[in-house]
């Protein structure tokens, strides 16, 4: 990446309402959706989440976050500013600014700042893959299942960095449109991180265009009750080999990932509009509207209403911070 020392993070303004923020709380805050999500307990729902994580030493947000089992989706973390440890023990590591980090679901998360550093500032985006990503979340280097992938020059930091911004950005707002510019600066994001990877590689692993071809088929067809027989006679397969290749290039079965896919789908359609449990159902391919609550609840922790609901809070929320007057100017961190 290029000099960081030409590149300021405290002029970010949303570390400067972070810390006004932090400032004014002796825990984690309820419904805040720009702070809370900094703190242990929160639930990432949602299929997209990003922000920033601006830690001081002895600050609100000094503590490592343990998660023994990991998460449901994936976190990626660029660390901006300071120094910070993954694991402890024998596994210990360090990252710096320009060093990015994948936590794959269910990996063990444990980080925070490292003991020797005053700060740790990350940006991180937590996220729900769509299919043809999957060849980009394979990085070669790795330590107890977090990928890493070390500042080596192949990208621009600030780049980078304007591109996480533009993810948190994006997500926020409460259209599909603006969901969809999020993911398409996040999908930079996994290209770019993937070809600075495959340049330290002396083989690349290329995905069956078979395989590709059965996941264009269930994400066009989403309304559609393909089975394992339908999806394996579109790409010439029997339905044991496209299962074999399946899980060895997606990394599970072909009837999970296509719940999983809609699920995405549906989650999307309950952050924007009011369409009927029943009618949603049938528009994501399940007849029965319970079993489509079971397979919903299943990836999500909560039924389709609660999830609307939750969606609904969050997005008052952000309208309600739109709302508020402009901060004053306050100087740069560290400047008092």
């Amino acid at each position: 990446m290029d000099d960081h020392s030409t590149f300021d993070p405290s002029q970010d303004p949303q570390v400067r309402r972070i810390f006004r923020k932090l400032a004014f709380i002796s825990g984690p805050p309820d419904g805040d959706t720009q702070v809370a999500p900094l703190f242990p307990g929160f639930r990432f729902d949602l299929r997209l989440v990003a922000g920033i994580t601006p830690i001081e030493r002895d600050g609100a947000l000094d503590f490592f976050i343990d998660r023994p089992d990991g998460m449901k989706g994936w976190i990626i973390n660029l660390t901006v500013d300071g120094v910070g440890q993954v694991f402890d023990g024998a596994a210990t590591f360090t990252v710096k600014p320009g060093d990015l980090l994948l936590f794959p679901p269910d990996v063990r998360h444990y980080y925070g700042r490292a003991a020797e550093a005053d700060k740790w500032w990350h940006r991180w985006i937590y996220f729900q893959p769509r299919a043809f990503w999957r060849p980009w979340l394979e990085w070669e280097r790795q330590s107890d299942g977090v990928f890493l992938l070390r500042d080596s020059g192949e990208l621009q930091f600030s780049d980078m960095f304007r591109l996480f911004t533009e993810v948190e950005k994006w997500s926020v707002l409460d259209d599909n449109l603006s969901m969809d510019l999020a993911f398409n600066r996040l999908e930079q994001i996994l290209l770019s991180c993937a070809r600075a990877d495959r340049a330290l590689r002396s083989t690349t692993t290329v995905v069956d265009d078979r395989i590709l071809a059965a996941c264009t088929l269930i994400t066009e067809n989403l309304h559609k009750p393909l089975g394992v027989k339908e999806v394996a006679e579109h790409v010439c397969l029997s339905p044991s080999r496209l299962s074999h290749l399946f899980r060895k290039y997606v990394g599970t079965g072909v009837v999970q990932w296509r719940d999983a896919q809609r699920v995405q789908y549906a989650m999307q359609i309950l952050r924007i509009t009011n369409m009927p449990i029943k009618a949603l159902s049938q528009v994501v391919g399940y007849d029965d509207p319970l079993y489509f609550s079971r397979v919903f609840r299943k990836h999500t922790n909560l039924s389709p209403r609660a999830f609307r609901e939750r969606s609904m809070e969050a997005a008052a929320l952000v309208q309600d911070r739109e709302k508020e007057a402009p901060p004053p100017a306050v100087p740069p961190v560290g400047d008092a």
